[in-house]
């Protein structure tokens, strides 16, 4: 390897957890973001250097100019999605979950809302707000105008502000209630789940049509406690209940609860929790969508480099 390789390499990996927390951020699939780190790489790998001056910006640009290029041909492949689509979950550290603000950042809920922004939307959002990019910095990596991307933020903060969750702060709280949560509905404890769930509670489930999960999402806390405790008495994609197995962990910086059985992850449960109660659940079946929980991947997702 020459001297310049070996250079190219180690300006490009200093920055790659970078990279590809920008990317997941920005397409809420772990494949995707790969993808989005390695096309950059090609692409770094063959430029000329002597006109880069800012290797970070150059790559963040990259990167994210390209997970806008992807969202607006994925867009069409989710409309016939089968059922709700959700974004990958991921494994995180306790160290995530105990940054409320990093934790935050990638949480599902959070995610879920950021679908509802259109890509350029999305992009300075993620680049602003999470990563704390200034406006000239998102209009360089845009070619949009300063001006433009201002007004872009304003509209992206407010539309994210109105549709995203309150979070509880105290992780401990939320782990306690999602252990809770989980024992009342393996144990078909049905009065003990409604003291648990909200009046209102919301379960969204995304098996993609691949395994099993109702194709809209479930309202209220008596339809949801029945689902669940159904779920718990049947066998699941051929698994009997008695084979399955059941852990709470750090699932996208908060607790959930991770489904195995068979050789196989089943799902994930990721619920959010404001003043001591379960107000919505996020049910992700799709296969597709567990490679990195199945292979216990823990993702670094960090804010910084």
């Amino acid at each position: 390897m020459t001297g310049d390789t070996a250079g190219l390499d180690e300006a490009f990996e200093t920055y790659r957890g970078l990279l590809f927390s920008v990317a997941y951020r920005m397409l809420g699939s772990v494949a995707d973001a790969e993808d989005v780190v390695q096309e950059a790489w090609l692409r770094w790998s063959g430029a000329d250097r002597t006109a880069v001056r800012e290797p970070r910006a150059y790559l963040v640009r990259t990167v994210t100019n390209t997970a806008i290029d992807r969202l607006r041909s994925e867009r069409s492949r989710r409309e016939s999605y089968v059922g709700p689509w959700l974004p990958e979950p991921v494994l995180t550290s306790p160290d995530v979950a105990d940054d409320v603000e990093l934790a935050d950042s990638v949480s599902l809920a959070l995610l879920v809302v950021l679908e509802t922004l259109s890509p350029v939307e999305r992009a300075v959002f993620v680049l602003r707000e999470v990563f704390e990019f200034s406006h000239a910095e998102i209009a360089a990596t845009l070619d949009r105008s300063e001006a433009s991307v201002r007004q872009v933020a304003v509209r992206a903060r407010r539309h994210v502000t109105e549709r995203r969750p309150r979070f509880a702060a105290d992780r401990a709280e939320q782990r306690r209630v999602t252990e809770e949560f989980l024992s009342a509905a393996l144990g078909g404890d049905i009065d003990r789940l409604l003291t648990v769930l909200a009046p209102d509670v919301v379960l969204v489930p995304d098996g993609g049509g691949k395994r099993f999960a109702p194709h809209r999402p479930l309202e209220g806390a008596e339809v949801v406690a029945r689902f669940l405790i159904g779920l718990g008495q049947h066998p699941y994609d051929g698994v009997a209940p008695e084979d399955m197995t059941t852990e709470v962990t750090y699932v996208n910086g908060a607790p959930g609860v991770v489904f195995r059985g068979g050789g196989m992850v089943l799902g994930t449960m990721a619920p959010e929790i404001v003043d001591g109660r379960v107000h919505a659940l996020h049910l992700i079946a799709n296969p597709d969508k567990l490679e990195s929980i199945a292979e216990r991947r823990v993702l670094a997702l960090g804010l910084s480099s």
